[in-house]
């Protein structure tokens, strides 16, 4: 232990609490980020360092991790330092279990069981895959493209790279020929691994990427023969089966990676300008993914849960539906690999997800908010639906439990599982609020996390023994969070009684930086080795942070759609009938709406020739204005370019102009969006309100 560490442990002894122990749902009140207190619901603690030589406290760690952020999993697994250790880690141990799962389909295309590979198949044929791609010429260190949705062949040739040095890099199914060109040649592929249903779209790109030597293609029917290339493509074709069998008769041995190889280019879908191809190493995938370990394990092989701990058993189910182009999929992957979970993927439409589940029948999902709200509203309008009886019938078993959850009690309360028989089974048997909801219906132990793709996934987590919302949790083992000063924004870590500000996040979780791009690097990530995120959060009681604003004005919708709120308002400002406007977004909604400030110099002669009144707050309430200025911001995004989610789905007139003057526009007339947002809450809500009926 360094001296460093003593003083740590000297300083904390005093407030350190077992994450565990804590006095139920409500939050005590805590001063300042500066202020040490005695809590008995601590999940993460403050840390004797300064910002400055007379700033406050601010970094904060796990209250289960503050000696040293961990880089792997709990002892015995602490070997473990690559993802090719996780495979052969679980390998050794559970052989026999189910691993990777697809489900079949007859000719006329209905959906039968699933067919499985066990973690001894997967090791197996991911070596005869790497022994192929060694022996076709691509090299230790080459970069391979992921092209598909969910498939068991993407994880094999994951893992055939994770056994040969390759670096991975995934390409989401839904991109188009430019962003496929563009990733294939900034990467500098040597090869590419795809699902038959996008060869297409990439042998429309090979022409212009050269590099890119081998094709290998996967999900074929049975007889299905690859299509015929064009001169124009030097790239060779295979099926991944005639790989892996090219392997088999030239078996090459492993070529382990370190922790500090690359092991994955993972691109961005930013907002603007091109993807960022953020260079993720094989260590800050499995620190990220001990991190979520630790933060669900309370012993090898024992389950923290809402209502107590249970056992973890190999070979319980996972469904893999979010893309594993997407960082939070892949660690997730990684995570159930090392507890020797069957992964099962889903038939790639979201359509037939729920069908899906049911065959399956999942231990475990993992979604996004979009989808946790869909679930919601499918079960609340069935309720709705229902009889008088059966509506009155649930409204009182819901407020039973709820009022459990509201004292803390993540049990239910004495009659959870008399209402569990009569009312929440026959929803659990189909499958903030919405969390409430399902704690409530489904008797699932729901935990929210926050993280980017430039941390290797998770950053916060709530933990399943925490009945409180409305927050991401704490930090998780392997990193440690500042919060920095705004001044612009009015966010200091001093404010009281939460404080405030950027959200810097380091550790052994940080990329190494975006690929050829220094300057964006040195955009996000200091000299102290401090990634800042751009979002905005704040220190809740309990060492909990909740995210409540973006410091580049930049947020993410619930479906997944990354929104730049000020180009389109510079779209919609061109309407003649609009002066300035105000877009806001809810993450976990899938649509945008705005607060509207007419042009009263162009909206009045408008009314007048319609025989309409003069006055200007009388029109902003009248719904044939309202109607004419939506059809013509929609008509003017639609001119500039702007996607469907870009668009607002309903406005809200108000009379007077944002101004200096009122607080809501900087020196530089830039619009004060949390002035905003806090100006106009009510008027979102009713919005949103109005969208969702």
């Amino acid at each position: 232990m360094t001296e460093s560490s003593d003083r740590r442990l000297q300083v904390l002894q005093s407030h350190l609490q077992a994450a565990g122990q804590h006095a139920g749902p409500i939050l005590q009140m805590q001063e300042t980020a500066a202020s040490v207190v005695d809590s008995t619901q601590e999940y993460s603690v403050v840390l004797p360092e300064r910002l400055s030589d007379t700033g406050p406290w601010t970094v904060r760690r796990s209250a289960a991790c503050p000696k040293e952020l961990a880089t792997t999993y709990p002892s015995p697994d602490d070997h473990i330092r690559t993802l090719y250790d996780v495979l052969e880690h679980t390998v050794q141990r559970h052989p026999e279990i189910n691993y990777l799962g697809t489900r079949t389909t007859d000719s006329k295309g209905k959906p039968g069981p699933y067919t499985w590979m066990t973690y001894a198949q997967v090791a197996e044929t991911r070596t005869h895959i790497g022994s192929g791609l060694l022996h076709l010429g691509i090299k230790p260190g080459s970069t391979v493209g992921l092209y598909s949705v969910n498939h068991t062949g993407w994880l094999l040739v994951d893992a055939a790279c994770s056994a040969y040095s390759m670096t991975s890099v995934p390409l989401y199914d839904t991109l188009g020929p430019d962003a496929v060109t563009y990733i294939c040649g900034h990467a500098e592929l040597t090869a590419v691994a795809c699902s038959i249903d996008v060869l297409d779209t990439l042998l429309k790109c090979l022409p212009e990427c050269p590099a890119v030597k081998i094709v290998l293609v996967y999900a074929m029917k049975p007889g299905q023969q690859l299509p015929p290339t064009t001169d124009r493509v030097s790239a060779k074709l295979y099926k991944l089966e005639d790989v892996a069998h090219l392997g088999q008769q030239h078996p090459k041995a492993h070529i382990p990676p370190s922790p500090t190889d690359l092991c994955t280019i993972c691109y961005t879908s930013g907002t603007t300008g091109v993807p960022k191809g953020a260079m993720l190493t094989h260590g800050n995938l499995v620190a990220d993914s001990a991190g979520m370990i630790r933060a669900t394990y309370v012993a090898p092989g024992i389950v923290q849960t809402a209502y107590g701990t249970e056992e973890s058993v190999p070979g319980d189910r996972y469904i893999s539906y979010l893309p594993l182009a997407h960082i939070y999929e892949r660690v997730i992957t990684v995570s159930v690999t090392y507890r020797a979970l069957s992964i099962g993927f889903y038939r790639g439409n979201v359509l037939e997800l729920l069908d899906d589940i049911q065959e399956l029948k999942p231990h475990m999902f993992c979604s996004v908010p979009r989808l946790w709200n869909r679930i919601y509203d499918r079960v609340n309008a069935t309720i709705q639906a229902s009889n008088p009886i059966s509506r009155k019938l649930f409204e009182t078993a819901y407020k039973s439990k709820k009022a459990a959850l509201d004292r803390g009690d993540l049990s239910g309360g004495k009659m959870a599982g008399f209402w569990d028989k009569l009312v929440f089974s026959k929803i659990k048997a189909r499958i903030g609020e919405v969390f409430e909801f399902l704690r409530i219906c489904f008797g699932a132990t729901v935990s929210e996390g926050y993280g980017m793709t430039e941390t290797a996934c998770t950053i916060a987590m709530t933990r399943p023994d925490d009945a409180t919302m409305g927050h991401v949790g704490a930090p998780l083992d392997c990193c440690e969070i500042k919060l920095e000063d705004i001044p612009d924004m009015n966010y200091k870590n001093t404010d009281q009684p939460y404080p405030r500000g950027e959200i810097c996040v380091r550790g052994p979780t940080i990329f190494k930086g975006y690929l050829k791009d220094e300057e964006k690097t040195r955009e996000v990530l200091d000299e102290h080795g401090w990634l800042h995120t751009g979002d905005v959060g704040t220190w809740l009681p309990g060492g909990r942070l909740k995210i409540i604003d973006r410091k580049k004005n930049i947020f993410k919708l619930a479906q997944g759609e990354y929104v730049a709120p000020e180009k389109i308002e510079n779209v919609y400002v061109r309407c003649p009938l609009v002066a300035q406007s105000f877009v806001y977004g809810d993450s976990l909604r899938p649509q945008l709406v705005a607060v509207v400030i007419p042009d009263p110099e162009a909206l009045q002669p408008w009314a007048a020739s319609r025989r309409l009144t003069q006055d200007v707050n009388a029109l902003c309430s009248d719904d044939q204005v309202k109607s004419a200025i939506m059809k013509s911001m929609q008509e003017e995004g639609r001119a500039a370019g702007l996607k469907g989610f870009e668009q607002v789905a309903a406005i809200h007139l108000h009379p007077e102009p944002f101004s200096i003057e009122n607080g809501m526009m900087t020196p530089t007339f830039k619009v004060k969006r949390p002035q905003a947002q806090q100006t106009f809450q009510k008027q979102l809500d009713a919005m949103y309100a109005k969208l969702e009926k």
